[in-house]
C-alpha cells in the first residue's frame, strides 16, 4: 500500500467528518445560540465533535476486534497489531467520552465552570443520578476496561468477549437518543442501537484494514479482505434497515422531509447509497483481482478504499449532527398537550385499538432485533442450502420448509400481534410465552442447523476462526455439552414456563423492553434445548433413547397443563397494577382475559406436546419395522 495513501486515509476520514458535522450543524440551527440558557460557544461546538470523536473511537474499537475474531490469524503479527490500534481506538473513545459527558452537563445545567464543591457535586449528581449522565459514565468506563483488556488478553476468545463488552458500552447511549420525543421509545432506541453498532463494526473495520496493510502479507491479504466484505455486508443491511426504520420515527411523515431534519436524513440517505455502490464494486470487482494479485499494490485501489472512508466520515460527521438536531416528532410532541391516558403513562404509548381476528393477523409492531435475525437465519440456511446442492449433494426440502416456518412463526410472536398487545392483555403475553418457548423451537431443532452450517462452510487453514470454526467451539465446548445433556432441557423448559408467570421476573419481562427481550431469548434457549433432546437431528454428545423422549415430552405437558389449568380458573389477576390499570374498555375484563390466556396456554401446548408424542411413536414403530425385515433386505 502506498504511504501517502495510508497516512491520508485517517486524515481524510477525521476531515470529511468534521467538515460534514459543522455542515451540518450550521444547517439544522442545533449549534445556535439558545435564546434563554445558552451554555456558550464552547459547549454548543464542544459537544457535537467530542461526539463525533466517541463515535470515530468506538467504531476503530469495535471494528478492529469484529476482524480480529473472524478475518485476523492469532500467530501472525496482524493480531498484535489489531490488538494494539483497538486498544488506541478504546483510549480515544475513553477521552473523548468523558469530555462529550462533562460538556452534556454542561448542556442540561446550564452552570458555570467552578472549583468550589457545589459544582462538583452537582457534576456528581448528574452523573449517577440521572439517566443521562448514568448512561455518560458507565459508557465511558466500559470504554476504559476495554483499553485495558485489549493490553491483557491474547486469546480469541477472550477477545470476542471483550468485542462484546465493547458493543454493549455503546448501548446506554442509544438509550438516550432523541427516543425520549418519539411516540414508539422501544422502537426508537432499538433501531438507534442497530444502526450506531452495525456502522461501528463497518467503518472501524476499514479504518483498521488500512492500518493494517503494512503487517499483512500479500498472499493473504485477499483472503483478509473477501472475510471483511463479508462482515461489511452484514453491516450495510443493519445499518440500512435500521436508518430507514429510526427515520421514519423521528421524522413522522412524508411531509416532514422538506424540514432541517429531513433533508439531513436524505443527505445521510445519498451518503449510504454511494456507500452501498462502494460496496458493490469492492466485493465483485477488486476484492477477486487482489485475490489474484492484480490490485493489491496498485495505489487506484487503495485510494478507492481512502474514497470510501471519506464519504464513512461524511455519514459520520451528519449522524452526530443530527443527534443534536431536534427531530419534527419531538417538536410535534411539545404542542401536543392531550391529558395523558393510563396506558401511555403505564407505557409511554397510546392504547392499540381493540384485538378483532383480524387485527390478530394485521397488527404489526416490528422489532428490529429479531426480525433481522429471522431474515439473516433464513437468508443463511438458503446459502448453505444452495452451496450443497452446488457440490452435488442433497438437503431434505422439509428440513428447509420448517426451518423457514419457525422463523416466520418466531417474527410474528417478536412483531406482530403477540408483540402489539403483550403489555395490555396477559392472554397476549401467554400466547407469546407458549409460541415462543415451545412451538418456534420444535420447527427449528429438525431443520438440523448446526449440521448444514458444518457442511456448507468452509474449514479455514491459516489460523483464523471463520464461522465453521466457531460453530465447532460452541458444540464441543463443555457447556454446550452440559446443556445438551437429556433432562436438563425438559426441567429448563417446564420450570422457565412456571418462573416467567409467578415470581418477579413476570413483571420483568412484561413491563420492560429489555425483559421482554430476555423472556424471548431465554424461553427460546430453553425450548431449543428441551427440542434437542426430542426431535434433535444435530449429534450432540449424549442421546436419549425412545422411551425417555417420551417421557421428557410428558414432563413438559404436564407443566403446561397444570399452568394452564390453575390461570384458567384463578380469579387473582396477575400484575393487577399494569394489566388492570390500564384503562381498556374494549375486550373482555382482565380477570377474564387472564382466563382465556391460560386456555390459549393449555391448548396450544398439549397439541404441541400431543404432535412430537405422536411423531416419536410413529418414528419409533418404523423403526421396529425395519429390525424385523429380512437381513438381505
Amino acid at each position: 500500500m502506498p504511504r501517502l495513501s495510508r497516512l491520508a486515509a485517517p486524515a481524510i476520514l477525521v476531515a470529511a467528518a468534521l467538515a460534514a458535522l459543522l455542515a451540518a450543524l450550521a444547517f439544522g440551527g442545533a449549534a445556535d445560540r439558545l435564546p434563554l440558557a445558552d451554555p456558550g460557544a464552547a459547549v454548543r461546538f464542544g459537544l457535537p465533535i467530542a461526539t463525533l470523536v466517541t463515535d470515530l473511537g468506538a467504531a476503530l474499537t469495535i471494528g478492529t476486534l469484529a476482524l480480529a475474531c473472524f478475518a485476523l490469524t492469532p500467530e501472525r503479527p496482524e493480531w498484535g497489531r489489531a490488538l494494539d490500534i483497538a486498544s488506541a481506538g478504546a483510549l480515544a473513545w475513553t477521552v473523548a467520552s468523558c469530555v462529550a459527558g462533562f460538556f452534556t452537563f454542561l448542556s442540561v445545567s446550564n452552570v458555570r465552570v467552578t472549583a468550589d464543591a457545589q459544582f462538583g457535586q452537582s457534576l456528581a449528581f448528574f452523573l449517577t443520578g440521572t439517566g443521562l449522565g448514568l448512561a455518560w459514565l458507565v459508557s465511558t468506563l466500559m470504554a476504559a476496561a476495554v483499553t485495558v483488556l485489549c493490553f491483557a488478553v491474547r486469546g480469541v476468545t477472550p477477545v470476542f468477549v471483550v468485542a462484546l463488552i465493547a458493543a454493549g458500552a455503546l448501548v446506554p447511549l442509544a438509550q438516550q437518543g432523541h427516543a425520549a420525543g418519539t411516540a414508539d421509545h422501544t422502537s426508537a432506541v432499538l433501531a438507534l442501537g442497530l444502526h450506531i453498532e452495525g456502522a461501528a463494526v463497518w467503518l472501524g473495520g476499514l479504518f483498521a484494514l488500512v492500518l493494517l496493510r503494512p503487517v499483512i502479507e500479500k498472499a493473504r491479504l485477499g483472503p483478509v479482505l473477501a472475510r471483511y466484505s463479508s462482515i461489511a455486508l452484514v453491516a450495510f443491511v443493519v445499518v440500512a434497515v435500521s436508518g430507514v426504520a429510526s427515520a421514519q420515527i423521528r421524522v413522522g411523515s412524508w411531509s416532514e422531509l422538506g424540514s432541517r431534519y429531513g433533508l439531513l436524513v436524505i443527505a445521510k440517505t445519498v451518503a449510504l447509497v454511494v456507500l452501498g455502490l462502494f460496496g458493490v464494486v469492492h466485493r465483485r470487482v477488486l476484492v477477486a483481482r487482489v485475490q489474484n494479485r492484480l490490485e493489491a499494490s496498485k495505489p487506484t485501489f487503495w485510494w478507492f478504499v481512502t474514497a470510501e472512508l471519506a464519504f464513512l466520515g461524511l455519514a459520520s460527521g451528519i449522524a452526530a449532527a443530527l443527534a443534536r438536531t431536534e427531530t419534527p416528532v419531538a417538536q410535534a410532541a411539545v404542542t401536543d398537550t392531550a391529558a395523558l391516558t393510563p396506558a401511555q403513562v403505564l407505557t409511554d404509548q397510546r392504547l392499540p385499538p381493540e384485538l378483532t381476528p383480524l387485527r390478530l393477523l394485521t397488527a404489526w409492531s416490528p422489532d428490529l432485533v429479531w426480525l433481522l435475525a429471522c431474515a439473516f437465519g433464513v437468508a443463511a440456511y438458503l446459502v448453505g442450502v444452495a452451496r450443497l446442492r452446488r457440490r452435488g449433494e442433497s438437503w431434505a426440502l422439509s428440513r428447509t420448509i420448517l426451518w423457514c416456518a419457525g422463523l416466520v412463526v418466531l417474527a410474528y410472536a417478536t412483531s406482530g400481534a403477540p408483540e402489539v398487545y403483550s403489555r395490555y392483555l396477559v392472554s397476549a403475553h401467554l400466547s407469546a410465552l407458549v409460541v415462543v418457548g415451545l412451538v418456534v423451537p420444535l420447527l427449528l431443532v429438525p431443520a438440523a442447523p448446526w449440521t448444514l452450517a458444518l457442511l456448507a462452510t468452509a474449514k479455514r487453514r491459516d489460523g483464523s476462526r471463520g464461522p465453521r470454526e466457531w460453530f465447532l467451539m460452541i458444540v464441543q465446548s463443555r457447556g454446550a455439552a452440559w446443556l445438551t445433556f437429556p433432562p436438563m432441557g425438559a426441567i429448563l423448559l417446564a420450570v422457565s414456563i412456571w418462573a416467567c408467570v409467578y415470581t418477579p421476573l413476570l413483571r420483568f419481562t412484561a413491563t420492560t423492553a429489555t425483559g421482554h427481550f430476555a423472556l424471548v431469548l431465554g424461553l427460546l434457549l430453553c425450548g431449543w434445548l428441551f427440542a434437542q433432546s426430542v426431535v434433535g437431528v444435530d449429534p450432540v454428545p449424549v442421546a436419549a433413547g425412545p422411551g425417555l423422549r417420551t417421557g421428557f415430552v410428558a414432563l413438559v405437558a404436564a407443566a403446561v397443563l397444570a399452568l394452564g389449568l390453575v390461570l384458567a380458573s384463578t380469579r387473582g389477576l396477575l400484575l393487577s397494577d399494569w394489566y388492570g390499570a390500564m384503562g381498556r374498555q374494549w375486550g373482555a375484563p382482565p380477570v377474564a382475559d387472564q382466563q382465556t390466556g391460560g386456555v390459549v396456554l393449555l391448548v396450544v401446548g398439549l397439541v404441541a406436546c400431543a404432535g412430537v408424542a405422536v411423531s416419536l411413536a410413529v418414528a419409533r414403530s418404523r423403526a421396529r419395522s425395519r429390525s424385523l425385515e429380512p437381513a438381505d433386505r
